[in-house]
Formats: C-alpha cells, sequence, structure tokens
C-alpha cells in the first residue's frame, strides 16, 4: 500500500508480505500533543547493527517539484475557499501576504483544489490536514463540515465571508 510519510512529507509503499495487520495509521494532527517530562533519564543503549540487519530497501527517491507546506506545524494558517472564485489569483495572493505578515501559511478548503486554484498540500479538512493553529483565519470558505473537522481545534478562529 502507499501511504503518506514523515508528516505527509513522503510517499512511502509499505509491504509487509509475513505480518498481519500490515499498517494500523493515523492522520498526522487529529491527536494533540502529550506534554512531556522534563526529569526523565534518557538512556543511550549500544547496539551494534549489521549491513545483514538491515531488510529495507530504496528502491526510488522521487524529488518533490516544489517545497511542501507545513500545516500541521504552522501556528497561524490563512485558509482560502470558493468565496475567492471573482479574483482567485487575488484572494491566493491576498492570504499568501496576510500569511506572511503573521509567519504562517496558506491553507485552503478542498473547493479549491478541486478547481484546481492551490496544490493538494494546502488542502485542511477531512479529506486534507487536520491542524490546530493558534489562529485560523478563513476567507470566503463555506463552513462544511468536513472542512470544519479539520480545523476546529483551533485557539482562534477568524472567518471572512
Amino acid at each position: 500500500m502507499t501511504r503518506p510519510a514523515f508528516g505527509g512529507h513522503l510517499m512511502a509503499s509499505i509491504i509487509c508480505p509475513r505480518f498481519r495487520p500490515a499498517m494500523a495509521t493515523v492522520r498526522p494532527g487529529v491527536m494533540k500533543k502529550r506534554l512531556c517530562k522534563k526529569d526523565v533519564e534518557i538512556l543511550h543503549p549500544a547496539f551494534a547493527l549489521e549491513a545483514s540487519d538491515i531488510h529495507t530497501e530504496v528502491t526510488e527517491t522521487v524529488k518533490a517539484a516544489k517545497k511542501l507546506v507545513d500545516l500541521i506545524g504552522a501556528d497561524f494558517i490563512v485558509s482560502v475557499g470558493r468565496g475567492i472564485s471573482k479574483d482567485v489569483e487575488g484572494g491566493i495572493k491576498l492570504a499568501e501576504e496576510l500569511a506572511e505578515v503573521l509567519g504562517g501559511v496558506v491553507g485552503s478548503s478542498r473547493a479549491c483544489v478541486d478547481a484546481g486554484w492551490i496544490s493538494a498540500d494546502h488542502q485542511v479538512g477531512q479529506t486534507g490536514k487536520t491542524v490546530h493553529p493558534k489562529v485560523y483565519v478563513a476567507l470566503g470558505i463555506s463552513g462544511a463540515i468536513q472542512h470544519k473537522a479539520g480545523m476546529q481545534d483551533s485557539e482562534c478562529i477568524i472567518a471572512v465571508n
């Protein structure tokens, strides 16, 4: 099976012919990070690894055409929706400028991705990324339940119709 890996930055083909279940996954950002204890002892066990112990083979490396957006780690997200349809380029440019001022990134609804206005790595929602930013700005987003599922745990939500 081919699944997103490393925070959605890579696609990995996973083959587990001798073990079942083959894989259990949880989408990144679905669960909040737990606070860790600061007073723990860190163990550094000694071990030897031989070449014969490695059962992984890299068959191909495919480079991304452009830098992917880190929606999951962003504190500020400015998302666009179908409401920018009268001026798509202007709407996306406005979102990019606001995101830059805030030190954040641009997100989008599925409608924008499906229309080809923005790439899928910007998509927030049930079929995109689940995010937990400090501030989530929604520009022209209808508020469909599928989109809301991906951003409802934001600390502050600002919606502009």
